[in-house]
């Protein structure tokens, strides 16, 4: 008899299962479904970034292994961004390394500093790769923090204290509430998880994804962050483009080498072609064609975000605005799974807040990856299925 591993047995249960049959049902019948569910952006990459890309990719020097930790000259061109962008001063040979995504990172440094049993500290609700994909996966134990509205969705550090934790995961701006953090919070957390001898993880995908002026800081302008953090990056949200897998992770040496010791025995670094097409939109990232492209994608999720909330808003359904991200987080109250099915049967997909952890019950996440002209259609049907 076969059988599955422990540690994939200890994974949670699958909680969208039954509204992806939902879903295949709806679609076999023929159902139009608008769908909120994925934060995939729908806006589309600059195209300077895919001239450059089909030209790398045509070139066949390009198509050769890569490094695990990444060509030289990308990493160079990541250490000049967070130069640029945070006024950060990055060693590329120790302190920075390129990813396949900034997903596998995340789960990759746990599998290199986390021992069986080892306590990982997991915000709640949070994207599920902290506890799954990185601590469960990596024989840990998961221990939740809370992001409750009270708080505005952040932690309360002092919950940090006797834990006994050896990692910590943290992302903002965040998924799934859209809560945005500062640099003094940002410095308190590093003087916490220095007291504490804790790994600190930060996920900040969603930095350049920002509304009304707020400007999403890097836990290195922290000026102790290189004792005990390190922080994930992608250009998936940044460029639009998620599939294209190309991502880095930036911080204390002795991390990131941990992560390379991982990823030399798993992977070979992303595709070279990616790395240099990267490398250039990052050298490039103050131009027309790259930030240009940003802000006129940043602009057209805005105005989604500020018609959807206000429509939900209408209907009784409290939206908290975010400052970053592309996701609104709406208090629907009562069971998350019961309300997105009643959503979907009026062919509109939401993800289930308690998907994100026990902490999300009673919400849920709609991106805004989708037209404005789908999301008035989207308000019309949502309407209909609170009023039947």
């Amino acid at each position: 008899m076969i059988e599955l591993s422990k540690r994939i047995k200890r994974l949670p249960p699958y909680l969208f299962a039954e509204l992806e049959n939902t879903i295949n049902s709806l679609k076999a019948r023929g159902v139009d479904l608008i769908s909120f569910g994925v934060g995939d952006p729908d806006l589309p990459p600059p195209r300077a970034y895919l001239e450059k890309l089909s030209e790398e990719a045509a070139n066949p020097k390009n198509h050769n292994y890569s490094f695990s930790r990444g060509e030289e000259d990308f990493r160079i061109a990541v250490s000049e961004w967070y130069k640029f962008r945070f006024g950060v001063d990055l060693d590329p040979e120790n302190e920075v390394v390129a990813l396949i995504g900034s997903k596998e990172g995340l789960a990759n440094i746990a599998r290199a500093f986390i021992d069986d049993g080892d306590r990982v500290l997991v915000p709640d609700p949070a994207y599920p790769v902290y506890r799954n994909g990185a601590t469960l996966l990596s024989d840990g134990q998961p221990v939740d923090i809370p992001l409750l509205k009270e708080m505005g969705f952040k932690p309360d550090l002092n919950a940090m204290s006797g834990k006994k934790a050896k990692m910590l995961y943290l992302n903002y701006p965040n998924n799934p509430t859209g809560a945005v953090t500062d640099l003094e919070f940002l410095k308190e957390l590093i003087e916490r998880a220095k007291e504490e001898n804790i790994i600190v993880c930060y996920d900040n995908a969603y930095s350049e994804i920002a509304f009304d002026g707020y400007t999403a800081p890097s836990i290195m302008q922290v000026d102790e962050a290189k004792e005990v953090a390190v922080e994930f990056h992608s250009c998936s949200k940044t460029l639009s483009v998620t599939g294209d897998r190309i991502g880095f992770a930036v911080g204390n040496k002795q991390l990131i080498k941990g992560l390379v010791e991982v990823k030399s025995q798993i992977d070979s670094g992303p595709p070279v072609y990616l790395q240099k097409a990267a490398a250039w939109a990052l050298r490039n990232y103050s131009s027309q064609e790259i930030l240009g492209q940003l802000k006129k994608n940043v602009l057209e999720y805005q105005r989604r975000r500020d018609r959807l909330a206000e429509g939900l808003a209408k209907m009784g359904l409290k939206c908290f605005k975010p400052k970053a991200t592309f996701y609104l987080w709406v208090e629907c109250g009562g069971s998350s799974m019961e309300y997105a099915a009643r959503l979907l049967e009026a062919g509109v997909v939401a993800t289930p807040g308690v998907g994100f952890g026990k902490h999300g019950e009673g919400y849920l996440r709609f991106a805004l990856t989708i037209p404005l002209n789908r999301i008035e259609e989207a308000l019309s049907r949502v309407q209909e299925a609170i009023h039947q």
